[in-house]
């Protein structure tokens, strides 16, 4: 049996297909996916993403315990709310997910992990806390919708009243408590707008209540061109235990600097870093796709992440290639048994609704 959102059956009502995705039964579409993948850079859309998993950690020290988890720095938090980005990494250097971080107080931090990875996530976190009396709490009681899009945060506050007095000053990446919903200034885009938490009892409620203000639901297969387009990595795509975030195109992600100690450093700093993740815009015709090989004069690279552009309207990827092959450069992608032109370029390719290359 496929696991179910708290949302399911407003999106069979809504005439969405559904797909297994990771074992989850899940909209990959309403209708038209460019359709929908417009909707969101021009307007506003909502993503159901309950599948993810909220974990409160709780106790003394807890910022003590994600120094030591995390490669990039819980140090930075310092006001309530702020959240911060990062990859929990495996003693070699590998990614074991990517995830977001809230600092609540100092003795309540809340993480956001992947779906796919949550179980893992969590049974590593617990092995990482053993003997320091913290409570590692995974809150499926919680719900989580991200509503995205030029207009999204004034639709949620249509949909929240007193919501826009808290959240109207908050900045990208920082998070508010407002009645029964936790407000996060995040998403997963390249657009404006918020994701929201709330309990799940009262998820259906607030999505039917959205697409009444003119709010259109939007499946997976949009939410994958858009977060490609915004540049933003995918998780068993882009980056795995395989592969670690200095060739992933997310070095800016790890604190090497401090001399905090964390789960990971010591193989990054030893490691011989030969490959970069780079952007790709096809020249000639075809599709971009995930395990291509890419051709280049300093060897031989693949595509992590490929697909068609609605905002470019041409094909786009992210590889990962050699190092040495500079923006502007052309190099060759082989595509049933054709070697195509495509050129490197630095991304993210789209976002906030305009194209950047």
């Amino acid at each position: 049996m496929l696991k179910q959102t708290p949302l399911n059956a407003a999106h069979r009502s809504m005439g969405a297909k559904m797909v297994d995705f990771g074992g989850w039964d899940m909209p990959v579409n309403y209708g038209s996916q460019i359709e929908e993948h417009h909707q969101v850079r021009a307007d506003a859309g909502m993503f159901d993403v309950c599948h993810m998993l909220v974990v409160d950690v709780k106790g003394a020290n807890v910022r003590g315990f994600l120094r030591k988890l995390v490669a990039n720095n819980v140090d930075k938090l310092k006001l309530p709310g702020k959240a911060l980005y990062s990859c929990m990494l495996n003693p070699e250097g590998g990614v074991i997910d990517d995830l977001i971080i809230y600092f609540l107080t100092e003795d309540w931090f809340r993480i956001v992990v992947n779906a796919g990875t949550a179980e893992k996530d969590l049974a590593w976190m617990q092995k990482q806390a053993e003997g320091r009396g913290l409570a590692i709490t995974p809150r499926r009681d919680l719900a989580m919708i991200a509503v995205q899009g030029p207009h999204a945060r004034a639709r949620v506050w249509s949909a929240i009243p007193g919501a826009q007095a808290e959240t109207e000053d908050l900045k990208p990446f920082n998070a508010v408590a407002f009645q029964k919903y936790f407000i996060a200034r995040t998403g997963y885009t390249g657009e404006d707008g918020f994701e929201v938490i709330l309990p799940a009892t009262d998820a259906e409620a607030f999505w039917r209540l959205l697409a009444t203000l003119g709010v259109k639901p939007i499946g997976l297969g949009a939410r994958d061109t858009l977060r490609l387009e915004a540049g933003m990595n995918l998780y068993g795509q882009d980056m795995d235990e395989t592969t670690n975030p200095l060739e992933s195109g997310l070095a800016w992600t790890v604190d090497l600097n401090s001399e905090r100690d964390f789960i990971g450093k010591p193989a990054l700093q030893s490691r011989d870093i030969n490959q970069q993740l780079v952007g790709l815009v096809l020249l000639d015709k075809g599709v971009l796709r995930a395990h291509q090989q890419v051709h280049t004069a300093n060897g031989v690279g693949e595509i992590t992440s490929g697909s068609f552009s609605p905002t470019l309207q041409q094909s786009i990827a992210l590889a990962r290639i050699p190092l040495g092959i500079a923006p502007g450069t052309e190099v060759e992608v082989e595509i049933r048994d054709k070697k195509l032109k495509a050129k490197v370029v630095n991304y993210p390719f789209a976002r906030n609704g305009k194209a950047l290359v």
